[in-house]
């Protein structure tokens, strides 16, 4: 049985459905839990969206429908009611989808991972996972194709944003031509792009650029520029009055110079520091990622590290250095 039977037949034994994702939701998350949840409300499963926080503001256009919310309404509302069927998309791992989430998954019957990140291969063998694929997005917009389910406006703005997140506008490694055969269908039914962008990415003040410039005016790179890295201080972020979520896409800029293959963003938050890696394509970050305690796939992974932000980015270049190394011998 493939992996499209296996939910075909979870679906059918299922009637009430929640599905949830990770905690701090991207699009990918956000919009693959949307899409999946409008597609079985077309279907006439009983569907709520829940997260362990509600959905925040950047993210609402997304849910026209009004179908995402929090963990402390649903619990209010349900009263201890059963759950047939949780399927948690964009992770395959219950310790990041919060402890409300977590509880919630041992009243559901059954429970079911959607997902595209790595995981192990008994994880592998029971649930909707596949690594191929360049976002959860693409994967749910397979799915939806198999149940049956008409592509709307909704769902598929829901399914474009993610795909559009989660390769970076199509220029991670993973794009394939399939991922371009679901994007046409999504555009049929009246997408525009440069509006769907514009809506996700938002229109910047010019405290966005300024911050952007700074940054880029202290890149580093090792000496022979095979690693690149940028620092984000909170004191920076601050300065120029820019949230956490507005810097995602800051190290992309990185993988443009000559000899590159890691680029690297150190972003501090209190006593810890977010590590964000980017591969050219030829090396795995996701296990380097992993070996520091974080994870992801091979051309795009994170971690965080505790310590001071100028130390943990002295001590990390030189990781990556001996394990770039390491993987060319």
């Amino acid at each position: 049985m493939d992996r499209y039977q296996r939910v075909i037949s979870l679906l059918e034994q299922a009637q009430n459905i929640v599905i949830t994702t990770h905690l701090h939701p991207d699009a990918d998350g956000v919009g693959s839990q949307v899409a999946l949840g409008l597609s079985l409300l077309q279907q006439g499963k009983s569907v709520t969206c829940v997260n362990e926080q509600p959905l925040q503001p950047r993210y609402k256009y997304l849910d026209a429908k009004n179908i995402v919310i929090g963990s402390d309404e649903f619990i209010e509302q349900q009263h201890g009611a059963a759950i047939d069927l949780m399927i948690v998309v964009d992770t395959n791992s219950l310790a990041r989808i919060g402890v409300q989430m977590a509880s919630l998954v041992q009243r559901s019957k059954n429970i079911l991972f959607v997902d595209h990140h790595p995981a192990p291969k008994q994880i592998v063998a029971l649930h909707c996972i596949d690594t191929t694929m360049a976002a959860t997005g693409e994967l749910v917009g397979s799915l939806i194709e198999q149940i049956g389910t008409t592509l709307d406006y909704d769902i598929a703005l829901a399914l474009y944003t993610a795909v559009i997140i989660d390769t970076s506008s199509f220029r991670y490694p993973t794009v394939t031509g399939a991922t371009h055969r679901l994007i046409a269908q999504l555009l049929e039914t009246g997408i525009a792009p440069s509006k769907a962008y514009n809506m996700i990415y938002g229109t910047k003040k010019i405290s966005h650029l300024h911050l952007l410039g700074s940054i880029l005016t202290l890149s580093d790179n090792n000496q022979d520029g095979t690693i690149a890295w940028i620092s984000l201080s909170e004191q920076l972020l601050s300065k120029f009055a820019v949230v956490n979520e507005d810097t995602h896409s800051f190290v992309n800029h990185l993988l443009v110079l000559d000899k590159i293959k890691i680029a690297c963003m150190f972003r501090e938050s209190g006593t810890f520091v977010k590590v964000s890696l980017r591969s050219s394509g030829t090396i795995d970050v996701g296990i380097m990622a992993e070996s520091m305690g974080g994870g992801g796939h091979n051309h795009s992974a994170a971690t965080i590290v505790e310590g001071e932000l100028e130390e943990v980015t002295t001590r990390t270049i030189a990781k990556l250095e001996i394990m770039l190394k390491g993987s060319e011998e």
